[in-house]
């Protein structure tokens, strides 16, 4: 047999393993400001986004529904009810934000990748009047949820997990009323 009908396959296999199930990333469907791949609209963890940090917060188990076919929803954890994005993946508030501007770019987004584009569909118990945007340094636009833009951690690796909360006591998820779950 020759090597290539045997590599192929197996190559196939590798492909198909990488990009499915819970460890997997999902891919973007708007643009990101930040290169990792991630839920639909945003970027997300990755190790291009700086994963593996460690579980800081520990993950937590999400009862998320199917994220509002691709959009925002909310999502009970360990933590209590949570705003999560697109596949589940949780979001989080950085308290050096303000209501108009990011404080959290460069290496920083990397870490922490911004939600980006439009405003995803939305799930049961969210409102659109609740969520708006902020224009980033790099002229992307980012959504926030009463006034506090959100981001993904990209030491979380699967919906549900909350391992960014509390990080260096700015981090943190929010609330379905949009205030931080301390």
């Amino acid at each position: 047999m020759r090597p290539g009908r045997v590599l192929a396959p197996l190559l196939l296999a590798t492909l198909v393993a990488a990009c499915s199930g819970a460890a997997a990333t999902p891919s973007p469907s708007t643009a990101p400001s930040a290169a990792p791949s991630a839920p639909a609209s945003s970027p997300a963890p990755s190790a291009a986004a700086g994963g593996g940090y460690g579980s800081y917060g520990g993950g937590a188990a999400s009862t998320a529904p199917a994220a509002a076919a691709g959009g925002l929803a909310l999502a009970k954890t360990s933590l209590g009810t949570v705003l999560v994005g697109p596949s589940g993946m949780t979001l989080y508030m950085f308290t050096p934000d303000s209501s108009t501007s990011s404080a959290c770019s460069g290496i920083c987004a990397s870490t922490w990748p911004p939600l980006t584009g439009a405003l995803p569909s939305l799930g049961a118990g969210l409102a659109a009047s609740d969520f708006g945007s902020i224009t980033r340094s790099d002229g992307s636009a980012q959504v926030t949820f009463h006034g506090h833009p959100l981001y993904y951690y990209a030491g979380d690796k699967a919906a549900g997990d909350t391992n960014g909360q509390g990080l260096n006591g700015k981090w943190y998820v929010l609330g379905a009323d949009g205030n931080p779950i301390k």
